[in-house]
């Protein structure tokens, strides 16, 4: 069985339970370095099947408006251990997933107990968890420090193979399984064009929009070939700004028309390709919202991403905690903003007062009239959908391999 449901409360989603088990399903991955069937083929279909659609619908008609609202959210940690915090908001709030940063990464071991306790903490509950990790390689890895790293993705670009760059994906995937994650914030789809630019940089495959496209893309179906959901970022370009939004506000004064001769080519690829997931910057681009940045716009979530680019995955924010949104909102004020916008998935890597705070923003909004109920259901049945489509389950992981994880490292760069 697909998600663990040890207690069923109607018996419509017991049936289809038992269908999916008489249908052969198989987990999204078996064992480490095993393929398997193709998702990006998969997602060439445009209808999903009946029985996705049937499991996902009989799955809201159970949901209270406050578990809707947990999935909306993944959740950060203080620390390297589980602690309380983390227990409350996956049992009580049931949010939708987790990350891990390089704050919560000791050792293999350590980041296996932790990732295995979120998950048994998870396990009664009938939706899974996203485990989710920012994993490019370079600067931005989150393994401990005693495993070997992937070069930066500038390291890719000079290479040009998109041959390697989909094996890239591959490695990803199967490192990443291996300690249990199904999520991973990559690949970065930003273009390198501003020199100066303090947070992108070597993070970009390239200067040239068409380069980074094609490259991007072989790494995101890498990943989700083999069972990993790829979150590219960061929409809608983070590459021309001089200022790191970790700790302020970029702004970029291009035109869309400008953005579309450049920025906009990699994600419209991404899209083209049947990406399951965007992650929307911290931006504030005047040409196109005066009032409010990327991740917080209408203008540009709902407005150019949505319709124009005609993107209908799951739309997640950069960290609501950064500096670029911090400095001029309340995480609760930001996320009910973003959600309005059109984001689905809000990020917040920390803290607990924020995290509840927002859920409580959230169900305030509703009652207030704020979000109506239909629009909380709408990026609910997209987050279901995508966690059913890759089959995501909360089963521990018992032992890491890790010698066969360097093993596939050297082959990748051989």
């Amino acid at each position: 069985m697909n998600w663990k449901i040890p207690a069923f409360r109607n018996i419509g989603l017991l049936v289809i339970c038992i269908l999916f088990l008489l249908a052969g399903c198989s987990p999204a991955v078996e064992e480490f370095g095993k393929k398997t069937p193709s998702f990006s083929e998969r997602a060439q279909v445009t209808e999903l099947p009946e029985i996705t659609i049937a499991k996902v619908d009989l799955l809201m008609e159970d949901m209270t408006l406050e578990e809707k609202i947990g999935q909306l959210l993944i959740v950060g940690m203080e620390g390297k251990t589980y602690g309380d915090e983390l227990d409350h908001l996956i049992r009580q709030y049931h949010v939708g997933g987790i990350i891990l940063l390089g704050k919560n990464i000791s050792h293999p071991a350590g980041m296996l107990k932790l990732l295995n306790e979120s998950k048994m903490a998870n396990s009664d509950y009938e939706i899974p968890l996203f485990i989710s990790v920012d994993e490019e390689g370079g600067r931005v890895s989150r393994l401990p420090s005693s495993m070997k790293k992937l070069p930066a993705a500038e390291y890719f670009g000079r290479i040009a193979d998109e041959t390697l760059a989909y094996q890239t994906g591959v490695y990803l995937a199967d490192l990443l399984h291996a300690f249990g994650y199904n999520m991973n914030y990559a690949p970065v789809l930003d273009v390198h064009s501003n020199p100066k630019n303090p947070v992108i940089g070597d993070r970009s495959f390239s200067s040239d929009p068409y380069a980074v496209a094609d490259l991007g893309q072989a790494v995101m179906k890498g990943m989700t070939d083999n069972g990993i959901i790829s979150v590219v970022k960061h929409f809608p370009g983070h590459g021309d700004t001089h200022v790191d939004s970790h700790l302020s506000l970029p702004v970029i004064e291009k035109t869309l028309d400008e953005l579309r001769e450049i920025e906009l080519i990699p994600f419209q690829r991404a899209i083209e390709e049947q990406a399951d997931a965007i992650m929307v910057a911290h931006i504030m681009f005047p040409e196109l919202d005066d009032k409010h940045p990327s991740s917080l716009s209408k203008k540009v979530i709902t407005d150019l991403l949505r319709e124009e680019m005609q993107f209908e995955g799951v739309v997640i924010t950069d960290d609501l905690t950064m500096g670029a949104i911090v400095n001029d909102y309340t995480v609760p004020e930001a996320a009910v903003q973003s959600f309005i916008a059109g984001s689905d998935l809000l990020l917040i890597a920390g803290d607990y007062e924020n995290q509840v705070g927002t859920i409580n923003a959230l169900l305030a909004a509703v009652e207030a009239g704020t979000i109506s109920e239909e629009r909380i259901d709408k990026s609910t049945r997209r987050i279901l959908t995508l966690k059913e489509r890759y089959k995501l389950k909360d089963d521990p992981i018992e032992e890491i391999d890790l010698d066969l994880i360097e093993q596939k490292f050297f082959e990748l760069m051989d």
